[in-house]
């Protein structure tokens, strides 16, 4: 009895140490980009974690360099996330009730064509989208961007949506349909109101992917006033005459701020909306 105790005790010891490990790991690097960006100098080296001398004027650079159009690229990736976001929700909605509510011929080709066409790296298909957005003279637009995200969006959330309708009563839209209710109403008073944790994490994630997107948004803009913020941060230590890391730094910080703030805010809603969407396939 006393070896099985110790055996858990072991166990459980060395389950926090490997948590404390990953927790270090995860948040150290992040600890040293928030202090440097108050750290003087260009170089985000220092021989110390905490800067012997705290600065603003990295973040001041930001809004008042003739180079560096932060505020400019800080609308232009709201707006984009933004667009994303509702369009990309709205179809991805639209999409998952559809299979979730009705039956109809073609309705299980649809969805394991969703989950194969899902497994696949968004980045495969770049060239082909690429020369389709020259086609319609989209490149170096934010409509191209909004499009492409937005309908993207029903490959990756469709399942986890999917889920959660399911799980939600069908007697409530039969009772629905007695009183006279269409299929609109339905959708509208009904399962929209009844899915505010699903929606909340879909809205998230599809906001976070423009906003941090950089791969996509560099190939498809060119002009700088165009760019979003990954990429209008990545020239800013790009190349060997242009390393303002300290900036970069606090750049990255002003970033990270609205997606921490709404993580923090609606984290019960983000949980209940994986876990009930994950519950059922």
């Amino acid at each position: 009895m006393s070896g099985l105790k110790a055996r858990k005790t072991i166990r459980l010891t060395l389950s926090y140490l490997v948590l404390a490990v990953l927790a270090i790991t995860a948040v150290y690097p992040a600890l040293w980009v928030v202090l440097g960006s108050f750290r003087p100098g260009k170089s985000l080296y220092s021989k110390t974690l905490i800067p012997e001398h705290f600065t603003l004027d990295h973040y001041k650079e930001l809004f008042t360099s003739d180079t560096i159009l932060f505020g400019q690229w800080y609308l232009n990736t709201l707006k984009i996330a933004v667009f994303s976001m509702l369009i990309g929700v709205l179809l991805t909605l639209l999409t998952s009730y559809a299979v979730s509510r009705f039956r109809f011929r073609g309705r299980q080709t649809a969805l394991s064509t969703i989950l194969i066409l899902g497994m696949f790296p968004g980045f495969m298909s770049m060239i082909a989208i690429y020369l389709l957005l020259k086609e319609f003279h989209l490149l170096d637009t934010h409509l191209a961007l909004i499009i492409v995200y937005a309908a993207g969006a029903p490959l990756g959330g469709t399942f986890i949506a999917k889920g959660f309708l399911d799980t939600i009563p069908r007697t409530l839209d039969e009772a629905a349909k007695i009183d006279g209710a269409s299929n609109f109403k339905i959708f509208t008073r009904i399962i929209l109101p009844l899915s505010k944790p699903m929606l909340t994490y879909i809205a998230l994630t599809q906001f976070v992917g423009p906003w941090v997107d950089f791969i996509f948004a560099r190939l498809v803009l060119r002009t700088k006033e165009n760019w979003t913020l990954a990429v209008g941060l990545y020239d800013m230590v790009s190349t060997n005459q242009n390393t303002n890391f300290t900036v970069f730094s606090a750049g990255a910080v002003l970033i990270a701020i609205p997606i921490t703030v709404l993580f923090m805010f609606l984290q019960r809603l983000l949980v209940d909306g994986l876990t009930s969407g994950a519950s059922k396939g």
